[in-house]
């Protein structure tokens, strides 16, 4: 069984003019949730319990003091908040928690999470890169309460570093990434690896189909021996050939393979338990394609 996580506060984020990380984003997987009759289920709030595991006191303090009355504000120079900010980034990371309930539960066996703002640049103690809260990061926190090793696959164009600086904390938690090199945040080099469980594969430039599914065959090794409880994606779409933000050139079928390659690990270690979170991709047509082979592969393998 299949789930879709969203929360209406998600889409009252609100960047400001201009901002990539845009609402629109979300109304477009919205809508095609509906296009593919996939029916969403509400998510809940992130609990402060959840958060903490995270997140120190004093940097949730400071994210909800610094919610404005009106317009933006920003807590660096990328990551905007608004009235709404609140709501929808404790909803984002509550998504993440509540599909790990439920997955755990056998309530489901896949779950995506429809939610933003992103959060896999976001650091224990600071906000970075569009990102506010550790959504997956949290997510996998909370389920190591109750299994004892979680994977997370991070096929985003820009290197998950708050989810790498995380991961490197918790003996349980692996974390691997492919993301375009150089690009930001500048991080995610191979030679940081620690052996079998925190593995990245940079791609240059211009790298397509070929060299982006061979970095993941040889991922898809370690994690296969590290057997996982519970897979966790973080699912950014910007290594898309049309995003702007980026020169990485995938395409659908891209997503639809590395998704089809994790559902099948997942299922070798792990009763087939997948829970995806939106993370990057900013041309709304690309994006909305890519999640659609991408939700395809989830709920049909």
């Amino acid at each position: 069984m299949f789930r879709t996580y969203t929360h209406p506060s998600c889409l009252r984020h609100d960047t400001g003019p201009g901002h990539p990380e845009r609402a629109d984003r979300l109304k477009v997987l919205l809508n095609l949730c509906d296009e593919m009759k996939l029916e969403t289920t509400p998510a809940r709030e992130a609990e402060m319990e959840e958060l903490l595991r995270v997140h120190p006191q004093k940097y949730i303090d400071a994210v909800q003091d610094a919610v404005p009355d009106r317009g933006q504000a920003y807590l660096d120079a990328d990551t905007a908040m608004s009235p709404g900010s609140w709501d929808a980034a404790v909803h984002a990371a509550g998504a993440v928690c509540q599909a790990v309930d439920d997955v755990l539960a056998g309530k489901c066996a896949r779950a995506f999470c429809a939610v933003r703002p992103p959060g896999h640049h976001a650091f224990p103690d600071r906000p970075e890169g569009f990102c506010i809260f550790a959504n997956v990061s949290i997510g996998a926190l909370h389920a190591l309460q109750k299994v004892k090793r979680i994977a997370v696959a991070d096929f985003d164009v820009h290197h998950g570093n708050g989810t790498d600086f995380i991961a490197r904390k918790h003996a349980g938690f692996f974390f691997a990434s492919t993301h375009q090199s150089p690009l930001y945040p500048g991080t995610g080099l191979p030679e940081e690896d620690i052996a079998g469980r925190v593995v990245n594969r940079p791609l240059p430039a211009n790298a397509g189909t070929a060299e982006f599914r061979a970095a993941w065959i040889n991922i898809l090794k370690h994690m296969d021996a590290f057997k996982p409880e519970l897979i966790f994606i973080s699912a950014g779409f910007d290594g898309h050939r049309d995003d702007p933000l980026a020169q990485i050139n995938l395409t659908e079928d891209d997503y639809a393979w590395i998704t089809g390659e994790l559902t099948k690990l997942a299922d070798r270690h792990c009763g087939g338990k997948v829970i995806s979170a939106l993370e990057g991709g900013y041309d709304l047509t690309a994006l909305k394609n890519s999640v659609a082979a991408h939700l395809k592969a989830m709920a049909s393998s």
